[in-house]
């Protein structure tokens, strides 16, 4: 199947020749943490497992760069020489360093060891002029079928239920269908570092793929527009119940949308503005 999924913001990537919703790499990365580890540092051990298996433990002590972007991940694991140099002359934010003098592993590690050591991350901090940490639009794709849609990845603050706790979460939205992933199991993420941007953005490409795959609407299609049929229920339902000749919500799916759904917080990120809580 032939098909080229476009951004249209964010860094490009680098696609799997099989298949365009695995991405493989990337041309330009954040480098968001910088940090050394030693045999003293809490679960070193459990940390190099991943060097022991490669062949790749040579040293008594690491330097470590963790490289991201939209889409994608990468750990540079080097000496802690080079990675003091680093830092020193990274003051003004324009530093490199050399790759080739270590290792680089693609995505973050976890495990043990790693799941205490490294941060929560987020790619909208607001040390960066972002709204919030963790609130904001991540990358976008031009829809391959309807002309002017997207399917937008975004984190946002929500609750997995309404009137639950608030969290920070991500998850997609496609403005052509305008279906809210908050029901449709396994699309909203916790957000908690490059593998939940990376996860979500590549469902956002399986969306894109099948309504190249399937048409749009179609029943194998994930892209299936409702065209309103469900918000015309509810308000025939409410206007038998409450004797009125009004409707009650938007009775089409991107007005509501607009106001009540993804739409609203996308606007509202576009826009700058901290939008309220989802579902909460």
């Amino acid at each position: 199947m032939g098909i080229t999924i476009t951004n249209t913001y964010g860094t490009p990537h680098h696609v799997s020749e099989d298949h365009p919703a695995h991405v493989t790499s990337c041309d330009y990365y954040r480098l968001p943490l910088v940090a050394t580890i030693t045999p003293t540092t809490p679960g070193y051990e459990d940390m190099v497992d991943m060097l022991k298996e490669n062949g790749h433990d040579t040293r008594e002590g690491y330097g470590l760069i963790f490289l991201e972007s939209e889409e994608f991940s990468a750990t540079y694991f080097g000496s802690i020489e080079q990675i003091e140099q680093y830092k020193r002359e990274n003051t003004d934010g324009k530093a490199t360093f050399d790759a080739s003098q270590g290792v680089l592993y693609a995505q973050w590690p976890h495990g043990k060891g790693w799941d205490g050591f490294l941060p929560r991350t987020f790619w909208n901090v607001k040390a960066r002029g972002a709204i919030a940490d963790g609130v904001g639009l991540v990358t976008a794709f031009a829809h391959t079928e309807i002309p002017g849609a997207e399917v937008i990845v975004y984190e946002f603050e929500g609750a997995w239920r309404p009137g639950g706790t608030p969290e920070q979460l991500i998850t997609y939205h496609c403005t052509a269908c305008h279906l809210d992933t908050f029901y449709d199991c396994g699309h909203v993420h916790e957000n908690t570092g490059p593998s939940s941007r990376r996860w979500a953005a590549r469902q956002a490409r399986q969306h894109i793929i099948s309504a190249h795959r399937h048409g749009v609407g179609h029943q194998h299609s994930a892209c299936r527009p409702n065209n309103g049929e469900m918000l015309r229920a509810v308000n025939a339902v409410a206007r038998d119940m409450w004797g009125t000749t009004g409707n009650a919500l938007p009775d089409t799916d991107d007005a509501f949308c607009a106001t009540k759904g993804p739409c609203s917080i996308i606007r509202e990120l576009r826009a700058g503005v901290r939008p309220p809580v989802y579902r909460a």
